[in-house]
């Protein structure tokens, strides 16, 4: 079918290309028309901060809308009390009242948030709409309505959960810089510019199609800016590598001598098969994001799974019908002024004597040396993975930003001049209150908690009151999250006989019922997805043994991930190399490397494992094969894992901590997966255990489908002739 269909394409290539242009442009015109944008609206179905949000928008919209702390400073001698800075502080809350989408500003004095000292200052802002509603015009009002304050002498620093300069400016500059590096390694895999340029051009026009499309699908639905750049990421990296492996068996058919045409189908007949599940075992693991249960992640992973979609799409359509229009400048190579013909030597070598490759030789030595091979890979990633039995999850407070971040100021300023936890208070809701007493009786209970430095009421309407509980901890440590289920779980000692009942919410409990709810989710998603995939490489390599071993490759491969990441940034060894502050684990990350890493390191597996399967096939010795197949891989797969690692590697060029901590994450675990687990520890396995790798039950081979995924019938039955 793959076959045919790479023949078709090939034949009417201006059709091909036409659909997949018009498809470009008309998402580019609908995504400009609907307007849509992404946004960093969350929700927490099931969780307790969640409810209390949704019951304050209801009954108090005031305090159900974003919030923006303003922070006031002085130095020096000067006091924030000073005639002054005083009356420019005044009348800049004054003007804050004003601003539209504001619904209330408290300024320091009113609320009596005036350190000790009286340098430092707190007040609040509440916007009418959630955080990712409210308009950029309203926070540039904010910032002008601060002026008089600065114009007397008042460092302003903004924090919360919108403040001006939250939304992180998106830069092209990671995507060029991996593009850039794309195009060197294509150079040099292929020696020709032609079919270096191919893949990259094929995925550039991947990701405009999703990421359009995914704009314009922000016009009805709620998707965080973290989205795209993870689609961005993987439609770029999977859009590349996908088109390589295509592209390299077909340049392999036409040195070994048959037509273009011929060639392009094989290709797409053989390794396009292997795009196939590979593609589909990513789009498995993508998708089952959503077993999590937080509309964000699932959100995150459908427009990831999407890219992956419409990468291996191209490159079993738009690719060989570019192969079309190439021609014989596939196979036209570069002179190297001092080597003439070198790389046309190279390819043919590759093409028509793969057993005299570097490759081939890896496999080789691999093979031979199974047994400390294996021994060493196995010791390399388990020390690696040491520090992940440290990890500690948490979402980024001020603390993890650069000095250069206005929310960062504002946190360090006021753990200077209210205490830590004063960065991250908590928000009791009571509601059914009978009276000022009954506030006044849970006030008193809640600040007298352990580890709280204060608790004040801050709101109310009607029977429904809100209480600030100001921990001594900050946001992310664990004794805040101890003290948010102390009073949950002491609720009843809390409410005593007022009548009364409470919720606890707020950012910084929202953030702690995230983690939980990320932790809580994990057996489950790997269950789901370990399980689909396993079903899928069962279906595709016929063995029950071949998708088990990739299975403990891959968990060996990520934990070793994690522990890099957690002695880079949590730990902070990469301190200064990276320019980051060490803080705890991002809760999302662990379960987002485990959907993509385990995604991407199937597609290595069946890369491999389908050479090594097809070598098998023709020979029947299952040791020989092991190190012929790995040769005749290594070539696109180094190249394929080094563009994948070049391209997050590239996503580290931004000053987001998160965004940092993802990409060398990713990267980490590619380059681990690829060149420790797949090209070496894999076929250590394999030559150990021989042929009883490929073992499957009699009633298996008699009731499952052959998907043939290495081509052997195709090639066999000499369907180039057809």
């Amino acid at each position: 079918m793959l076959f045919r269909l790479g023949r078709w394409a090939y034949r009417r290539r201006w059709l091909v290309l036409g659909v997949w242009v018009a498809a470009a442009v008309a998402a580019v015109v609908v995504a400009t028309a609907s307007g849509g944008k992404t946004n960093d609206i969350f929700t927490i179905p099931g969780t307790e901060s969640q409810r209390t949000t949704d019951l304050l928008e209801r009954r108090l919209p005031a305090y159900g809308g974003g919030q923006t702390q303003v922070v006031l400073a002085t130095h020096g001698s000067t006091r924030i009390t000073d005639a002054g800075p005083r009356a420019g502080v005044e009348e800049a809350f004054r003007r804050l009242g004003e601003v539209p989408q504001v619904a209330l500003a408290v300024g320091p004095f009113g609320g009596d948030q005036v350190s000790r000292e009286g340098r430092v200052a707190l007040g609040t802002v509440q916007f009418t709409v959630e955080p990712g509603k409210v308009s950029e015009a309203a926070l540039d009002g904010v910032e002008r309505a601060m002026r008089p304050a600065e114009e007397a002498g008042v460092q302003v620093e903004y924090s919360g959960s919108v403040y001006p300069g939250w939304r992180t400016e998106v830069s092209e500059l990671p995507e060029l810089v991996g593009i850039a590096v794309a195009l060197v390694i294509l150079l040099i895999t292929f020696g020709a510019l032609v079919p270096a340029g191919l893949p990259v051009v094929t995925a550039i026009v991947g990701i405009t199609l999703t990421i359009m499309g995914v704009t314009a699908v922000a016009a009805v639905v709620n998707i965080a800016e973290a989205s795209t750049t993870v689609a961005l990421m993987l439609g770029l990296s999977c859009g590349i590598d996908y088109g390589l492996f295509v592209l390299f068996r077909h340049r392999n058919n036409l040195l070994a001598g048959l037509a273009g045409e011929d060639a392009a189908a094989m290709a797409a007949g053989t390794a396009g098969g292997s795009v196939v599940f590979a593609g589909l075992t990513v789009i498995i693991a993508l998708c089952g994001l959503s077993v999590v249960g937080i509309p964000f992640l699932t959100i995150m992973g459908l427009c990831a799974a999407s890219a992956v979609l419409v990468a291996m799409l191209i490159a079993l359509t738009l690719l060989p019908a570019m192969l079309g229009f190439a021609g014989p400048r596939i196979v036209r190579f570069l002179r190297l002024p001092r080597r003439p013909g070198h790389l046309e030597r190279v390819a043919r070598t590759a093409a028509t004597h793969p057993e005299d490759t570097r490759g081939a030789a890896w496999g080789r030595f691999v093979v031979r040396f199974r047994v400390p091979t294996l021994i060493g890979c196995v010791l390399l990633l388990g020390l690696l993975a040491l520090p992940a039995t440290r990890m500690e999850l948490g979402l980024p407070s001020g603390a993890a930003k650069p000095t250069s971040d206005t929310q960062r100021r504002a946190y360090d300023l006021l753990a200077e001049g209210f205490g830590v936890g004063a960065n991250g208070p908590l928000l009791v809701v009571a509601d059914d209150v009978a009276g000022r007493d009954v506030v006044a009786r849970l006030t008193r209970t809640l600040g007298g908690l352990p580890n709280v430095a204060a608790a004040r009421p801050i709101a109310g309407r009607g029977r429904l009151a809100v209480i600030e509980v100001v921990p001594r901890t900050g946001p992310n440590d664990p004794e805040t999250a101890d003290l948010v289920h102390r009073i949950r779980d002491d609720r009843a000692a809390v409410e005593g006989d007022t009548g009364a009942h409470i919720l606890v919410g707020g950012n910084t409990a929202s953030n702690i019922d995230v983690s939980a709810k990320l932790s809580g989710a994990l057996p489950a998603f790997l269950v789901v997805v370990v399980g689909l995939a396993y079903l899928l490489l069962t279906l595709a390599f016929r063995t029950l043994l071949v998708p088990l071993k990739s299975i403990v490759g891959f968990l060996l491969s990520v934990f070793a991930a994690f522990g890099a990441q957690v002695a880079m940034f949590q730990w902070g060894w990469g301190e200064h190399l990276f320019g980051i502050t060490p803080t705890e684990t991002v809760s999302f990350l662990p379960i987002i490397m485990l959907a993509i890493i385990f995604g991407l390191s199937s597609d290595y597996e069946v890369f491999v494992v389908s050479r090594i399967k097809e070598r098998y096939s023709d020979t029947g010795d299952a040791v020989g094969a092991v190190a012929d197949g790995t040769g005749r891989a290594a070539r696109v797969v180094t190249a394929a894992a080094l563009i994948m690692f070049s391209i997050f590697v590239a996503f580290m060029v931004t000053d987001d901590p998160t965004i940092k901590a993802i990409g060398f994450s990713f990267a980490v675990g590619v380059l681990l997966d690829a060149f420790v687990v797949r090209l070496t520890l894999v076929p250590a396995v394999m030559a150990l255990v021989g042929a009883r790798i490929w073992y499957h039950p009699r009633w298996f081979g008699r009731h499952v489908p052959d998907p043939d995924i290495e081509g052997h019938r195709l090639t066999a039955s000499g369907a180039a002739g057809i």
